[in-house]
Parts: structure tokens; C-alpha cells; sequence
């Protein structure tokens, strides 16, 4: 036995008794007569004790050639420490060691393995299986176990079945890009990874597995943000003869359990907001609302004053910055530089201060009045104290534009707390949305999401003003999950198809298995999933998927510890008959 205790559970209840440890060597400190040995695993640290009274020589010998991270077993007797550590669970106690064995030495790591460590990501993802023994890493990666453990139970107690479906599939052209495997069996034919289970659990509905779910390997081939990875995981699930509001009703409480675990608190019914609603209020469909700052529009007050950049605009809309009209022009000149970044591309920015003593000024009091900048401070509902900041230009860009600079505000102004959630579900998304490269309609979520039932009739001459029975869950200003009621007659599907400028014989080739299985008896069903990393990553406070994930891959799509993507032999590319030729 390589161990009676784990490093992380001893105590003075142990007191006397004699045990074995493993693990890791944190550090070393070597005064001469007494050498004192952290000792890690991903339980905890306890202290080992060699002094010249109570250890033999040679066992002190064998103490002073230890290095950080060797991996060492001892056996020792659990006595009470002298300098207590309250920091950590052992730290009352530590070992008397009487038996050392060095299981395996260790060159010296590249990085201190500390939880404030001197090495940088990129050596740290290179040297990723040394990076997870610090306790950062390791307790993201346990909290990502045990999330996974409460979706499981959740949905087992509901009645949802886990079917694993394919990992080798069909290729389809809606979508991000599909990575793609050639068949060595098949010449020239190809594979794809799944984007999702979309179609499979679709079938399944059609099988009979009215709760479905799956926690899943996803992966599209798209550019890589911080949130974005080429492979990723989801907790997808479908049901059977359930509308809309069932789906909602069982993923809310699956997300209030989580929420539950995570703060110790209950969370009531989630708020909603449509889609035309975020945009109008937020400029984007995942509004964080855990702070103000919902944007004004002020076509009707600002026009025709003779200002060419909101007279020439489709939209001038606004956000009151409260309790900010003591900044100072540096400060405002920055916000302006930033909007003006290529990221968010804005030409420029108006603002207005309310000052303190009740007087209104504004970078624009050429053109506007003090009667002007009252009407305006009244539609902001501004007070005395705040700053209101203005953009204009096409409608939709200039929201997102906005939208970018009060997010980037909430930041700033620490108004979006890891700790605090705001869960909000947007519904009635559009379902369609116009191309004008491909001059074509694209499906806002996918091709198999239905209409609403009263917006059927639209899709005979008006098919872009058509909502889609769809909806998203939104969770700190993130997509978390989203879903919609599917399409389940097959005239209907067969319409959608056309809508998207499939031919016929397109659609059969890519989905005539879907269709087939249609003719069978389908059931009404719907369905939801949810980027598992994204979800785990907000309800520990963060965003940044990549440090919730075992092995991530860089910016670039690389996983520097492994070196791949990488080249293949000849003959593994002669056998798969493919011929790369890939120029300097």
C-alpha cells in the first residue's frame, strides 16, 4: 500500500499514529539540523520533519537530496507542530519520518508548480500535466467534475435517458465549418465531426427516447477566441410531446440547481425578454442585466438641429453612465480612442455631463442648447452627477457598437461581479436571417427549428418577418444554452429547405435520412444544449473556458503540449488518397 492518508486529511485527531503518505515534493527548507518537506497531492500539503535528535543520519542524508517534485512515499508518526499554519487543514500537525523511499527523481520543473506561478501561459499549456498539479487548475477541473456529477443526477431524476450518438458523421453545409476525416475504406468520401448531436437526437425523439440527454464532444473548425475552442463540450438533450414552456420549466430548474450549489441561494423564475427587446435595450441578444445602463434612443430630440452626424444617422442612441460626470476629458478621450478601435469600429462618441451643481454641458453645446440638453438629460431619466454618452449611425451597428462600450464599462466600473447571476431567457429570436453575399436566407439557429405556429403563414410572401420558436438562456452576458421546438411534420421541413435555397435533390442527399424517418410517425419534440466549459467557467466567476478544460488548445488551434496539429507520413496520405502539397 503506497499510502494509509492522503496528504490533505490529517489532523490532530491523528496524533501518535503511525502512517504512510505519497506524493509530490513542494518545498525544501534545509536549516542543517532540521529539514522540513511539504509534501503534495491534489488533497492538500503536509508538512515532513527530519532533525538530527529524532532521524537517523542516513535518513537525513537521503532528506538533503531531495528536489522539488520528486515523487517520495514515507512512513512517520503524526505528531503535533510547534509553529501551527492556519492557512491550511494539516497545518497542526506534521510527520516524524522514519522511512524514506524516493519513487521517482525530477528534474527541475520549468515553472514554479505554486499557485502564483513565475511561468507564462504559453509554457505553462506546453507543460499543461505539470500545470494541473497547482491547486488553480486542479480545483477549476474538480469543480468541472462535480458540475457534471449535479447535471447527471438532475437529469436522471427528471427521467432523461444518456444515448451516446456518433462521432464520425455526415458532413452539412449549414453551420461553422465541419473538421473532416477522410476514409481510408472509401476513397475520396469523408466523415465529419459533429458541430452538435442535432439530427441523431432528433432521431431518437422519433425512436421513442422521449428524454434524451448527453454530455458531448462537439467541434467546429472556426476562428478561437478566449470563450472558443475547436473541440468543446455540451449537455445536449431533446424530449418528446413537450412545447416550449416544458423545455423552459426543466432547464431553468436544472440551471437554479447549479445556481444553488454554486451561492446557497434560491433563484425564482428566471426573467424573459424577446429578442427585439435585447436588441432595443442592450444592442445584443445575451444582455447582461446585472447592471443598468439600457440604451435611450433619441432620434425625435436630437435631429434637426443642424448636426450633420445625428442628422445624417439612422439611429442616435445613448447610455447614462450614473454618477460619472466628474470624468475627466482624458478619461472620456480614452472611451472615445476605444470605440474607435477596428474591434467595435465606431467613428466617434457625443457626450453630456449633468454636473454636480445642476448645469448641463456636452461636447456638442455648439448645436445644442442648455433647453436642448435638458430634454435630453429628461429622456436619459439623468440626475445630477451622471454622464451620458451617444453614438450614431446605421441602426444595427451602432447598437452593437454601444453594445460593446457598455459592456466594456461594466467591466471597468466593476459592475460584473463573478460572484453575482443574472440568468435571463431571450425567446422569439427571428427565424431567418438574409445574406446578402450569398443572396440567400440562412437559419438563425438551424434549418430544423420551427416557426411560431402563428407565424406559419408568413413564410408564403413575408418568410424574414417569421419568429422562431426558439429561445436562449442567458447568463451574465453570455450564451450558456439555447434550443428550439423542431419541425416535426415533413412538409414543413421540405418548405424550410426551400426557403434556404436547397433544391430538392440537396436536401435529399443531406437530410433524406431525417425525411425518411419523418414518414414514420415523428413526434412533436424540442430541445436545448448547453456549452458545458462556458457554463462550468461563469459559475466559477470567470469566462475563459480554455482554464476549465483538461488539455486546451492555444489561439491558434494548437495544442503546443502535443505539437498538433502536425504533418502525417506519405504513406498514411497515399493510403487515405490524398495528396498534400503545401507551398513554402
Amino acid at each position: 500500500m503506497f499510502r494509509t492518508h492522503t496528504n490533505g486529511e490529517l489532523s490532530l485527531h491523528h496524533i501518535h499514529q503511525e502512517v504512510t503518505l505519497a506524493g509530490w515534493v513542494q518545498t525544501i527548507r534545509d536549516k542543517g539540523f532540521v529539514i522540513w518537506v511539504d509534501l503534495r497531492d491534489r488533497y492538500g500539503i503536509t508538512q515532513l520533519v527530519f532533525d538530527e535528535d529524532r532521524s537517523s543520519k542516513e535518513l537525513i542524508e537521503k532528506a538533503k537530496k531531495l528536489g522539488r517534485e520528486f515523487v517520495i512515499q514515507v512512513s512517520g508518526k503524526v505528531i503535533e507542530r510547534a509553529s501551527k499554519n492556519p492557512k491550511i487543514p494539516t497545518g497542526e500537525i506534521e510527520i516524524l519520518v522514519n522511512e524514506l523511499t524516493v519513487l521517482n527523481a525530477s528534474e527541475l520543473p520549468p515553472f514554479t508548480i505554486e499557485d502564483d506561478t513565475d511561468g507564462g501561459e504559453e509554457l505553462r499549456m506546453k507543460y499543461r500535466y505539470l500545470d494541473i498539479r497547482r491547486n488553480p487548475v486542479k480545483d477549476k477541473l474538480i469543480f468541472r467534475h462535480q458540475m457534471a456529477q449535479k447535471v447527471r443526477n438532475y437529469l436522471s431524476d427528471k427521467g432523461f435517458i444518456e444515448v451516446e450518438t456518433p462521432v464520425l458523421i455526415k458532413s452539412t453545409p449549414e453551420g461553422a465549418r465541419d473538421f473532416v476525416v477522410p476514409s481510408r475504406m472509401n476513397a475520396g468520401q469523408f466523415y465529419a465531426l459533429p458541430q452538435s448531436p442535432q439530427t441523431f437526437k432528433q432521431l431518437l425523439m422519433v425512436g421513442g427516447m422521449d428524454r434524451y440527454f448527453q454530455i458531448v464532444k462537439c467541434f467546429r473548425d472556426e476562428d478561437l477566441r478566449a470563450d472558443r475552442q475547436p473541440e468543446f463540450t455540451q449537455i445536449d438533450c431533446e424530449m418528446a410531446f413537450v412545447e416550449q414552456e416544458d423545455v423552459l420549466h426543466i432547464f431553468e430548474g436544472l440551471t437554479a440547481t447549479l445556481l444553488k450549489e454554486v451561492t446557497g441561494k434560491d433563484f425564482g423564475q428566471f426573467p424573459r425578454m424577446t429578442f427585439d427587446e435585447a436588441m432595443r435595450k442592450y444592442g445584443n441578444d445575451k444582455p447582461d442585466i446585472r447592471f443598468g445602463m439600457e440604451f435611450v434612443e433619441l432620434n425625435e430630440w436630437v435631429k434637426g438641429r443642424d448636426f450633420k452626424i445625428f442628422d445624417d444617422a439612422e439611429l442616435v442612441v445613448g447610455i447614462n453612465v450614473e454618477g460619472k460626470a466628474d470624468y475627466t476629458r482624458k478619461q472620456i478621450d480614452a472611451l472615445v480612442d476605444w470605440v474607435k478601435r477596428p474591434q467595435v469600429g465606431a467613428t466617434g462618441m457625443i457626450w453630456v455631463k449633468f454636473q454636480n451643481d445642476g448645469t448641463l454641458t456636452s461636447s456638442v453645446n455648439k448645436f445644442y442648447g442648455e433647453e436642448d440638453l435638458k430634454n435630453i438629460a429628461e429622456k436619459f431619466g439623468a440626475k445630477a452627477g451622471d454622464l451620458m454618452l451617444i453614438m450614431s449611425g446605421d441602426a444595427h451597428k451602432v447598437r452593437t457598437q454601444l453594445s460593446a462600450l457598455r459592456m466594456e464599462l461594466g467591466n471597468q466600473l466593476g459592475l460584473r461581479k463573478g460572484d453575482e447571476f443574472a440568468p435571463l431567457w431571450v425567446v422569439d429570436f427571428p427565424l431567418l436571417e438574409w445574406d446578402e453575399e450569398t443572396g440567400r436566407y440562412h437559419a438563425m439557429h438551424h434549418p430544423f427549428t420551427s416557426p411560431k405556429p402563428e407565424d406559419i403563414p408568413l413564410l408564403a410572401a413575408e418568410p424574414g418577418k417569421a419568429r422562431a420558436n426558439a429561445y436562449d438562456l442567458v447568463l451574465n452576458g453570455n450564451e450558456i444554452g439555447g434550443g428550439s421546438v423542431r419541425i416535426f411534420d415533413k412538409a414543413l421541413q421540405a418548405k424550410m429547405f426551400d426557403l434556404l435555397g436547397f433544391s430538392k435533390e440537396e436536401a435529399e442527399a443531406q437530410f433524406g435520412f431525417l425525411m425518411n424517418a419523418f414518414k414514420y410517425g415523428a413526434p412533436p419534440h424540442a430541445g436545448l444544449a448547453f456549452g458545458f466549459d462556458r457554463l462550468v467557467a461563469i459559475l466559477d466567476g470567470n469566462e475563459v473556458i480554455r482554464d476549465y478544460i483538461a488539455f486546451p488548445k492555444n489561439n491558434s488551434g494548437r495544442d503546443v503540449m502535443i505539437d498538433a496539429p502536425s504533418p502525417i507520413a506519405d504513406e498514411q496520405l497515399d493510403e487515405l488518397f490524398l495528396k498534400v502539397d503545401v507551398k513554402e
